[in-house]
């Protein structure tokens, strides 16, 4: 399967585009459309992902239909979370959303791939640690997460099955194409 990793641009049709997919694969996961407190930064991709220098949004594309099959967005850590006050701050933590692999591309390696891209910008804009936080109830999730290097830092038990997660990132040497954010990729 040949791939295309792009960095999302401020291009209104493709963010469109973008946002259909992720509303279709919340659905598909989740069970739920559009919840407006859960959901600004996919409706102001601009705000959250495109403009600030420290935040990224990529776009896996299958490299002979052009269709969108995945995506991740990386992002400084926003959220104001008590448990967390003295761990993570805006400028040394990032934080992983919307990772999302169309169900038909899965179980290739795309997610892990998706992941290394997101996690070598973060490393480049000098984040020190990567936040995510995920659900129990994923299937596969947490395996996932846990296999990329993550580490649980709190387990809520709540209705949500939330499980807040970390992975220390400074430094770390990566290695990838040249173009790390826009290249294709054999699966």
């Amino acid at each position: 399967m040949y791939v295309i990793i792009r960095e999302l641009s401020n291009d209104s049709e493709l963010i469109s585009n973008v946002q259909d997919f992720l509303f279709k694969q919340i659905k598909i996961e989740f069970g739920y459309d559009y919840v407006p407190q859960w959901h600004q930064d996919i409706v102001k991709m601009n705000e959250y992902y495109i403009n600030p220098e420290k935040n990224n949004f990529f776009v896996a594309f299958n490299g002979k239909t052009n269709e969108i099959i995945a995506t991740i967005g990386i992002r400084a850590y926003d959220k104001d979370f008590e448990e967390f006050r003295h761990l993570y701050s805006e400028e040394k933590t990032s934080s992983i959303w919307r990772l999302f692999v169309d169900k038909r591309y899965r179980r290739c390696g795309l997610a892990s791939k998706m992941f290394s891209v997101a996690e070598r910008f973060a490393n480049q804009c000098g984040y020190e640690e990567i936040y995510l936080h995920t659900h129990r109830n994923l299937n596969g999730a947490l395996e996932f997460w846990t296999k990329m290097g993550f580490v649980i830092t709190l387990d809520t038990n709540d209705d949500l099955e939330t499980v807040h997660m970390d992975k220390k990132i400074q430094g770390i040497e990566l290695t990838s194409p040249q173009s790390v954010f826009n290249y294709a990729v054999e699966l």
